[in-house]
């Protein structure tokens, strides 16, 4: 059976995952306009720098900072090749984080759908209420299979 568009996409975003060099959450993301992906992005170290599965992490109050989360890999990948963002939707594994939520929020993006509550900001989602953002949990299968 053909899947449904969120379920589409987010499988993507799951397959970007896998890209990931902090164990600590295998997180990807990609972005879509009118059912095109824009760009996509994943969790992973600024180009040239030791990435946590090669230097180890490194934790500041129980965070990794070595890394850029996923979603905001996906926007500046957006600002490097020139692709807007407005009115695009977010395929993200997990849901945002609070730094990654203000960056959507300022990318433009309308609609986020997630398949992983991985920590939920009661800030980060008063601030989606705010900007009239849509937010929707999408459980999917890594299984799944087509037959």
């Amino acid at each position: 059976m053909r899947p449904d568009w969120d379920s589409y996409f987010l499988k993507i975003a799951h397959a970007v995952s896998e890209r990931s060099t902090c164990d600590r959450a295998f997180v990807g993301c990609v972005l879509v306009l009118d059912k095109r992906i824009l760009t996509t992005g994943f969790n992973g170290s600024p180009s040239g720098q030791p990435h946590c599965d090669e230097a180890g992490h490194l934790l500041v109050e129980g965070h990794c900072v070595r890394t850029i989360h996923a979603e905001t890999n996906a926007i500046i990948q957006a600002a490097l090749h020139g692709v807007s963002t407005k009115g695009a939707a977010c395929y993200v594994t997990h849901l945002p984080c609070i730094n990654c939520t203000k960056a959507l929020i300022n990318a433009g993006i309308t609609r986020i759908v997630y398949d992983l509550a991985y920590r939920t900001d009661e800030n980060a989602m008063s601030f989606l209420k705010a900007a009239n953002i849509e937010v929707t949990q999408k459980s999917i299968s890594q299984n799944e299979s087509r037959v």
